[in-house]
């Protein structure tokens, strides 16, 4: 099945033991490389689940979101992804870095989506990274003879989006409080999701942020009035990732020599605003930690503003700011539906090729970007931040504050290529990187910078976890 001008290609090539067991079960295979633009309805997604009776493997075409509620229905057990150690270590037997779409590969039964036959030819990850295999349909058929067809997906084409109508979410909000929740729906949005009210100090670093007569004492004052927050900013200042010459001794210190008035004032905002919301106890397998993924964010976007040319950057503390408060929405989405933020939390982990946006749409009729973002206007926070939150997945966004939002999207594409962030597979656009007038490689810089400070930020973000 394979040919001779790929035993001389030096590229990636398909784990052996996949290619051992295809030919054994006589089925044809061509070896290809993964690249964005492969039509996902080929792309053959497998996902292995448990519960009390055992595992059942389920395979489902890419371009649809894997339903637990509707796999319950159909099979009446409770079904959720099993855990990633002994995932890697079923893989780690065969050497394998992802689990192919092959039910002869486990000993689990398996039920797939009839779907995934109706397409000329299937492609299934090979088990090495950047390598897929193409099998015609008719031939994938066969391996599936001993398992169980039924509808399990529900298309993503159906799952209707609101990337850029954020005048809707105050009613979709309202609809999503009113269909998760037995209460009777207050006229009043902000009554109705009950979300408690802004810290002291938060209050006086927003009012500090509009003074244009603010001064370092103000803002030293306001800080240290906050035991925890004034040792988080002192922290700050003398982590390696900041190298400052000298023991860093007060918050003044932090601000006059490392940090600076306007990055300072930012930071304790978003730190003050990420302690309002407590933490939600539950998260999904491999998910990176809430502030873990906030500072690497902030970091790297800093980098980015300061690669952008100097009359186009926008206001530094602010983009900050809004790399801290990125994934606020997660927050909020565990404070006003708790008892379905497991539900949204289970689908993730079974639905690793989608974005949360598809899921939470899906499950909630609302995404974490809307609620996050109607959250920072309903707290007089400034445009410029909730603008970023609401269109950060937009990478075309060319409205009111682009450049904050395009640079929390440049942000979180970049760090998802080194393995940090919630985001499915994302390309980084060339039309991206143009409008803000930075070079792919300043780009790479940036995040490659952060990267290499990883267990400085690390430390700074089990100082300021809840």
């Amino acid at each position: 099945m394979i040919d001779a001008a790929h035993a001389q290609d030096p590229s990636p090539r398909a784990p052996q033991v996949i290619l051992q067991l295809l030919d054994k079960l006589l089925v044809p295979y061509r070896e290809i490389a993964s690249r964005p633009g492969l039509p996902t309805a080929e792309r053959a997604q497998a996902a292995l689940l448990e519960d009390s009776v055992g595992t059942l493997l389920i395979l489902f075409p890419q371009n649809q979101l894997l339903d637990l509620n509707r796999l319950a229905e159909l099979t009446g057990r409770k079904l959720t992804a099993i855990k990633p150690d002994r995932l890697q270590r079923m893989l780690g037997k065969h050497s394998l870095g992802s689990l192919p779409a092959l039910p002869q590969l486990t000993s689990s039964p398996c039920l797939y989506d009839e779907r995934l036959l109706q397409v000329p030819q299937v492609l299934i990850e090979s088990g090495q990274p950047g390598v897929l295999l193409e099998i015609p349909s008719e031939d994938y058929k066969t391996l599936l003879s001993k398992c169980s067809a039924a509808l399990i997906g529900e298309p993503i084409a159906n799952i209707e989006l609101n990337l850029d109508r954020p005048d809707d979410d105050r009613a979709e909000i309202s609809r999503a409080v009113q269909a998760f929740t037995a209460r009777r729906i207050q006229q009043r949005l902000e009554e109705t999701i009950e979300i408690p009210p802004l810290q002291t100090s938060a209050q006086k670093i927003i009012k500090l942020r509009v003074d244009p007569n603010a001064t370092i004492d103000d803002i030293t004052g306001v800080v240290e009035t906050d035991p925890a927050l004034a040792a988080q900013v002192v922290s700050w200042a003398a982590s390696p990732y900041y190298a400052a010459p000298g023991k860093i001794r007060s918050v003044e210190d932090a601000i006059v020599r490392v940090l600076g008035f306007d990055l300072v004032i930012n930071l304790a905002l978003g730190l003050a605003l990420g302690k309002t919301l407590s933490l939600p106890k539950d998260h999904p397998q491999h998910a990176t930690p809430y502030w873990q993924q906030a500072i690497y964010t902030a970091a790297v976007i800093e980098g980015l503003t300061r690669a952008m040319p100097r009359i186009k950057r926008p206001e530094s503390g602010l983009t900050y700011l809004a790399g801290l408060l990125h994934n606020f929405g997660n927050l909020v989405l565990g404070h006003v539906f708790p008892p379905h933020y497991s539900l949204i939390c289970r689908h993730l982990e079974v639905n690793p090729h989608l974005s949360h946006i598809y899921i939470e749409q899906h499950l909630l009729g609302i995404t974490r970007e809307q609620i996050g973002s109607w959250l920072m206007r309903f707290w007089d926070m400034p445009d410029e931040v909730a603008d970023a939150l609401r269109f950060q997945h937009d990478p075309d966004y060319t409205g009111d504050n682009a450049e904050y939002a395009n640079l929390v999207c440049l942000a979180t594409r970049l760090l998802h290529t080194r393995g940090v962030g919630g985001l499915a597979e994302a390309e980084v656009p060339q039309s991206l990187l143009d409008r803000l007038e930075i070079s792919r490689e300043k780009a790479e810089e940036a995040v490659t910078k952060v990267m290499e400070a990883e267990a400085a930020l690390r430390d700074l973000a089990t100082q300021v976890r809840n």
